[in-house]
């Protein structure tokens, strides 16, 4: 069949128009300066995925100097003119692309970095930004009004980031979609340790300081990472079933609470292996500073950190973090739920499985105490906003949902429930919707009353 002229001219017109849309979508342009989460609009970044962060950060508690020298790994996922860091308060004395230098402006706290030459999609390329200077701790209502972050001890630092302190003290795409590998070099002065996810896989003497590497290799969100430094008893081996184990308590705090923190890791690692599925890390243990004004623990990955605040009940809450939280972690804060109110849950079952209470009297000990016009059931556990995303009903009406939904579903669906959730999003990242899914899936059953009762709606449900 032959084309008329207007129909040819019409055809090239055509295929022009569409050479123009096809080479202006793939014009290189800048990375967004946030993934766009609610709550954090500006942390994350758009334009690359972190693959591996190589940190080396030198610390001087007498000043309390911070001197680092970040290199990220990253794959462009679009043609990409320039890109964003995250950084807060510190000084950038120098920033190389692929090792070439680059221009970088700053405003606020972010570090915009534009490379010599455009960074396709589909490669990967390695930014290393020098900085240096004080780090200051984050503070204001979302942590229990505590102070968080990068956190001055007696003898060092406690550093315990969530949700948005990764990038007090390290350049970053800060925020948990955006998860990656490590490599973390503590450089102190003799005589302090300096602890960090992982595995350690050195320890060696710089004249009078002493630098530590460890070895993050599974993903990790940034917010999990520390450098925890101070003076340390330390005591390693392996659990009970075989994984290796890494506590370091403060000499401060060694014979100031009855619980056995290294006996307690070591057990609760291993009865959430059989209940949670296989340890999702290389391995397991704790970091117990004297940091009392922090009023928090966090669940560091492999290594939770405990300021001075810490019990039986405590532990077995940040190991389940392992699953929950760490290797299986939020798309959005929102979803905060699925961190804590598991962990809180993780608490009642220890409580079933030690003999002491059932998870259902464990509920109903919560559930009957708070009256209906309390402001406990206000809070919308599936979106509880910024400054109150760690409210207590968070925790406990979360942990509350999967009661009701043990209740409903039976304990065989239940628990095969678990399991199944950590291994369908191990090491990445997973949202509530994901969770109903999967539960109406393993258990046969239509379950959008019961999670818009709990999760969805303010108020005292009624049983």
């Amino acid at each position: 069949m032959a084309l008329s002229r207007s129909a040819r001219l019409g055809a090239l017109a055509t295929a022009a128009a569409s050479f123009l849309v096809i080479a202006a979508s793939s014009a290189p342009k800048p990375g967004a300066d946030g993934i766009g989460d609610p709550y954090f609009p500006q942390l994350g970044n758009g334009g690359f995925d972190a693959r591996h962060y190589d940190l080396d950060v030198a610390y001087n508690p007498d000043t309390d100097r911070l001197d680092g020298r970040t290199t990220l790994t990253a794959r462009a996922t679009q043609n990409l003119s320039s890109f964003d860091l995250d950084l807060q308060k510190l000084e950038v004395t120098k920033v190389e692309v692929n090792g070439r230098r680059a221009d970088f402006t700053r405003a606020g706290d972010e570090i915009r970095i534009t490379p010599r030459g455009t960074l396709s999609k589909g490669r990967t390329f390695t930014v290393t930004v020098t900085y240096g200077g004080v780090p200051e701790a984050l503070n204001g209502p979302i942590v229990f009004g505590s102070d968080y972050g990068w956190m001055k001890t007696a003898d060092g630092v406690f550093v315990a980031c969530e949700p948005n302190a990764a990038s007090s003290w390290f350049p970053s795409s800060d925020h948990p979609s955006d998860k990656a590998t490590y490599d973390i070099r503590i450089k102190a002065p003799k005589g302090l340790t300096g602890v960090s996810n992982g595995r350690l896989v050195s320890t060696r003497d710089m004249g009078a300081s002493t630098v530590t590497h460890w070895r993050e290799s599974r993903p990790m969100a940034t917010y999990l990472a520390t450098a925890t430094i101070g003076k340390f008893d330390v005591k390693s081996g392996r659990t009970p079933a075989g994984t290796p184990i890494y506590v370091a308590i403060d000499p401060v705090l060694a014979n100031s609470n009855s619980v056995d923190v290294y006996a307690v890791t070591a057990a609760a690692t291993d009865y959430w292996s059989q209940i949670f599925g296989p340890y999702p890390f290389e391995e397991t243990g704790a970091i117990v500073d004297d940091m009392p004004e922090a009023g928090f623990s966090l669940e560091v990955q492999s290594k939770p950190a405990y300021s001075a605040v810490r019990s039986e009940s405590t532990i077995v809450h940040e190991l389940a973090h392992q699953w929950f939280g760490d290797s299986v972690s939020v798309e959005r804060w929102k979803d905060i739920w699925l961190n804590e109110g598991f962990a809180t849950y993780a608490q009642w079952l220890w409580s079933e499985h030690q003999g002491v209470r059932s998870a259902h009297d464990s509920f109903l000990a919560g559930y009957d105490t708070r009256p209906a016009d309390s402001t406990f059931w206000q809070t919308v556990v599936a979106d509880p906003q910024r400054d109150t995303m760690f409210a207590s009903a968070v925790y406990q009406r979360g942990a509350m949902t999967l009661q009701m939904l043990r209740e409903r579903i039976g304990d065989t669906a239940f628990f095969k429930l678990l399991p199944a959730w950590t291994k369908l999003h191990r090491y990445g990242n997973a949202n509530t919707a994901d969770f109903i899914r999967l539960a109406e899936k393993i258990s046969g059953q239509q379950l959008d009353d019961l999670f818009k009762t709990w999760l969805f709606t303010p108020g005292k449900p009624s049983l």
